[in-house]
């Protein structure tokens, strides 16, 4: 480990439950993560309709998982429901990503179809596992609402496929203004965002001084949908890394150790404030 990031903040956004690798990363790199939760992960309100898919999980050819949120949520009623990988046979689990994949390994399903490039639905549905399913049952374990392109596409390819909604987001409940008053204060570095729906949130919780700040605010995203969202909502430093955390952990560290890339982030800043 080296000292790159000595003396920078930098804001982590990840749902709380989901922050604390990201944020040992950066405290190992000399660096001080600032926790600020965009999202929040929360159970169904009514969970039968998940229960009953379950039951009947046996059906089905293909169940894909969008997210570790969903292999968590999922996974630990199918365990509960003593119905492991090995009483279903013809079941093939599917991940978008690689996060996923290490949370399906958790629940001991060591076999699983994912991509090992992109991590993203378009990337997935390129795999050859996922372009000869017609005439198969797919179960895509998702949070309530989401993309429609992953259940659109296997469909027109001819699945006969069913969503089952795992848990849902919400906006958390926090006192923003206190926060950015702290974070003007100690003059954060950069701004880790892991999904467009979370930076949506961080902009509407803030007011218009908030967000002249987020928008003259380095801002590092793991993915060019994210990427594309920060530069429409105005952000003029996007900085695109790898997926995961160590691909945003690398983007802060290419991006610090140019020379004199902090302090210019933080002129910036001063400028815009």
């Amino acid at each position: 480990m080296t000292d790159a990031l000595a003396g920078i903040n930098i804001l982590v956004t990840r749902p709380q439950h989901q922050a604390a690798r990201l944020s040992e990363k950066i405290r190992a790199e000399g660096g001080n993560p600032v926790l600020f939760p965009v999202l929040e992960i929360q159970d169904l309100e009514d969970r039968q309709p998940l229960l009953s898919l379950i039951d009947r999980l046996h059906e089905f050819h293909l169940a894909v998982f969008v997210s570790p949120n969903a292999v968590d949520k999922a996974m630990s009623l199918i365990v509960a429901k003593e119905t492991p990988q090995s009483l279903l046979p013809a079941l093939k689990m599917v991940a978008v990503g690689q996060g996923t994949v290490k949370a399906l390994k958790k629940f001991g399903v060591e076999s699983v179809i994912a991509p090992t490039v992109r991590f993203d639905s378009e990337a997935l549905l390129d795999m050859a596992e996922l372009r000869q399913v017609e005439g198969k049952r797919v179960v895509i374990f998702r949070g309530e609402g989401g993309r429609e392109l992953l259940g659109e596409t296997l469909k027109k390819r001819g699945a006969i496929l069913e969503y089952v909604s795992c848990y849902r987001r919400a906006r958390p409940d926090a006192d923003v203004v206190q926060s950015l008053k702290s974070w003007k204060k100690m003059k954060i570095g950069g701004i880790t965002i892991t999904s467009s729906e979370g930076l949506r949130n961080l902009f509407e919780m803030l007011d218009e001084s908030g967000r002249a700040w987020l928008t003259a605010t380095p801002l590092f995203a793991p993915h060019e949908r994210i990427a594309q969202t920060a530069r429409t909502l105005g952000v003029a430093q996007v900085i695109l890394t790898e997926m995961g955390d160590e691909g945003l952990l690398q983007g802060l560290l290419d991006y610090f150790r140019s020379p004199g890339k902090g302090k210019a982030s933080l002129a910036f800043q001063q400028k815009h404030e």
